[in-house]
């Protein structure tokens, strides 16, 4: 397993992050177990859930993925062997504590204290904001509109919350998920300012299909110590190539919940996943391991977050880190990127 820092502390996360939004949807608690027993035994030391998981969102699974990960902990012993990370979501419907925003001071302690309870820990060592409460194009939205009545809660009074949290020792470190670089730029100024905690990650999406990060973030990233978690980095499981060909594999995600992971069925995405197929069947890899270790040598991304459905994809997916990509493949995937520029951003 490889291994970098996370932001600017001396956290050495596995460049590879276990990511378990499946868990209590497509995904058993006796699947889940199995994911965690695995991942920890080949160095995957860092893994990712939210409140709001499984997913797709539901009122009967809201903390579903927690309470699996928190049994796992109990069983096992191993809670601090696992750099954890957990999420706070943004606007919200009425069955999470009443809907609307999340991010002031009684929903956010309400929503902390939730996930400790349910992950049976007494600490969560990155506590990331899902996404904002500002209206702002997140989500795969495209064509920024201004229109802010100035409801959501001020950033400074969020980092002095979240500055209590770190101070009872609830939390270790803070981050941010499906944020823009003007709300990253915003949080790390007024941390600094004001000497407040510091964001340390980024979690947004990036993978072939959609580079949009290196717009603006990845600079960002690189300059401040605040890198990338990525996230949907086979973009639902497109960039595996099992859905080629108008293939649709039983109990997939899209075959599953076609209607919720529509962001990657654009007209453009099957021209480049063909494309990048030919570059992967051409040097002889895999067309997953090859998506997702461009993605781990970015030099602004921290870690790479995957999510496996089955033992096989877990075990393929964590490989990923010892395979070469040559500067010739380098050179001709971002050749298809050049063909087919972010087809589904």
């Amino acid at each position: 397993m490889n291994y970098k820092k996370l932001g600017n502390t001396d956290l050495d996360v596995s460049t590879i992050c276990l990511g378990t939004m499946t868990w209590g949807e497509q995904n058993s608690e006796k699947e889940g177990f199995e994911q965690m027993d695995f991942a920890l035994s080949q160095g995957v030391n860092f893994w990712d859930t939210a409140e709001i998981y499984s997913i797709p969102p539901k009122e009967k699974t809201f903390g579903s993925t927690e309470e699996i990960i928190g049994n796992w902990f109990k069983k096992t012993n191993k809670r601090n062997d696992v750099i954890l990370a957990s999420k706070v979501c943004g606007p919200m419907r009425e069955y999470v504590r009443g809907g609307g925003n999340q991010f002031g001071k009684k929903n956010i302690t309400e929503a902390l204290e939730g996930s400790l309870k349910r992950l049976k820990t007494d600490y969560i060592d990155l506590y990331q904001l899902h996404w904002p409460e500002r209206n702002t194009n997140f989500f795969g939205k495209l064509g920024y509109e201004h229109d802010d009545d100035g409801s959501w809660t001020r950033f400074e009074d969020i980092l002095e919350n979240l500055q209590k949290f770190i101070e009872q020792g609830k939390i270790r470190h803070i981050g941010l998920s499906n944020e823009t670089p003007w709300g990253l730029f915003k949080f790390l100024e007024i941390s600094k300012n004001k000497n407040l905690p510091r964001v340390l990650s980024i979690q947004n999406p990036y993978n072939l299909l959609n580079r949009t990060y290196e717009v603006g973030l990845a600079e960002i990233s690189v300059r401040e110590k605040s890198g990338l978690l990525a996230y949907s980095p086979l973009a639902c499981g497109y960039l595996s190539g099992k859905y080629r060909n108008n293939q649709m594999p039983k109990n997939s995600r899209i075959e599953r919940d076609g209607d919720f992971w529509t962001r990657y069925q654009k007209p453009n995405s099957n021209k480049a996943i063909d494309a990048y197929y030919e570059i992967a069947k051409k040097y002889k890899l895999d067309l997953a391991q090859m998506s997702l270790k461009f993605l781990e040598i970015q030099p602004f991304v921290t870690s790479v977050i995957i999510g496996a459905t089955t033992m096989e994809q877990l075990k393929s997916n964590i490989e990923s880190v010892n395979i070469i990509l040559t500067d010739e493949i380098i050179h001709e995937i971002n050749e298809i990127q050049k063909y087919y520029p972010n087809p589904c951003p």
